[in-house]
């Protein structure tokens, strides 16, 4: 039974407010797990569940199709101190819907969840649709996504739900955190010292300052490094052996992860080392289908210099999505009502643009 997209608009704003009185901290999302099933088995989808990521299946999945994903995260931050509104409190002033995870990412996935219900029934599509309401995407945690896609068909191109506007974010740059360390001669601070590691930080961190890579991608610009902590020393009096530091680097497209480890172990003056290098960066075809069909309703391109979920797919992808990226992790965080519903409106057109195939009655 077709629900009509005004009634189905509504059912996913008051999800939303669901959503935000129920505390759903990275790795603590079993209660938005269940209300998220809830709310698509009230349609008569069969829901299935891995730790506490929820996804399913269209109706009249063909196994010899193609498939596009449907994503969105619903784990939060914690709220910072500045709030001066209760973050499970939801509610509405000014056309504004305030709450934890408003916007990253709950608008995105209840405008997702509504526009897979729209299209769940639907025969002669292109392509099949999973939708996947994934956790632990804010600390990209061992029960994510990552954990939910070998069990999943194979998919071929992806829609990840991220605040971008409703613009798409063709592209996304990769990350690699490093430990860096700057060694010195430890020493009584009395005593004379032509080795002490914080002096010898400096000229470290000069070199870091200037630090530039060739290639600058067309989407994404050039790779970005940032040094975000620093650490030594524990009394006043006693020369520390070496100085700590955290160096965060948003990657290009143009080099793999692991490229730049190789760079920077090579070039740095100090030691280098990659937490991990498995968040490489992600984009999709300017001229794919799914783009154009985006295009052609008169959205945007960009490359998004933040990261998500679609650092774990193989698979070509698109950050798109309701909402302001600048309000993420923002203290009184919101999304504007209006957003919501556009968002869905557009998440259609898109996708029925995109499923050329699609018989519609």
């Amino acid at each position: 039974m077709k629900i009509p997209q005004d009634q189905l608009t509504q059912k996913a704003i008051e999800l939303l407010k669901q959503l935000i009185s129920i505390p759903s901290f990275s790795g603590e999302e079993d209660k938005t797990g269940d209300a998220i099933a809830a709310f698509l088995t009230g349609f008569g989808i069969d829901v299935h569940r891995q730790y506490n990521n929820i996804y399913a299946f269209n109706q009249h999945f063909d196994e010899s199709k193609p498939t596009l994903l449907l994503n969105s995260h619903h784990d939060t931050v914690k709220p910072n101190n500045a709030y001066t509104k209760d973050p499970f409190h939801p509610h509405i002033e000014d056309g504004k819907l305030y709450g934890l995870g408003s916007n990253d990412a709950g608008g995105c996935l209840v405008s997702l969840l509504a526009t897979f219900v729209h299209f769940y029934e639907i025969e002669g599509m292109s392509h099949n649709i999973i939708m996947a309401a994934t956790a632990e995407e804010e600390d990209a945690g061992e029960k994510s996504i990552r954990s939910l896609l070998p069990i999943l068909p194979k998919i071929d191109v992806a829609v990840v739900g991220e605040p971008t506007l409703m613009d798409l974010a063709i592209a996304e740059k990769g990350l690699v955190v490093f430990d860096a360390v700057v060694k010195g001669t430890p020493s009584h601070a009395a005593h004379p010292n032509d080795n002490n590691a914080i002096y010898n930080t400096i000229q470290v961190l000069e070199w870091f300052k200037n630090c530039t890579f060739d290639k600058v991608s067309e989407a994404l610009g050039e790779v970005k490094l940032t040094v975000t902590q620093i650490n030594a020393g524990k009394q006043h009096n006693v020369v520390p052996s070496q100085v700590d530091m955290v160096v965060d680097v948003r990657v290009n497209d143009c080099y793999s992860n692991q490229e730049i480890a190789d760079i920077l172990q090579k070039e740095a003056p100090c030691e280098m080392t990659p937490r991990s290098l498995r968040l490489n960066s992600s984009s999709i075809d300017p001229e794919h289908a799914l783009v154009k069909s985006g295009l052609a309703l008169g959205r945007g391109t960009y490359g998004s210099p933040t990261l998500s979920d679609q650092a774990a797919l193989s698979c070509q992808s698109v950050k798109l999505g309701p909402g302001d990226s600048t309000r993420s992790h923002s203290a009184d965080e919101f999304i504007y009502v209006n957003e919501i519903e556009e968002g869905i409106d557009l998440y259609i057109k898109i996708l029925s643009g995109f499923l050329q195939k699609t018989k519609y009655n």
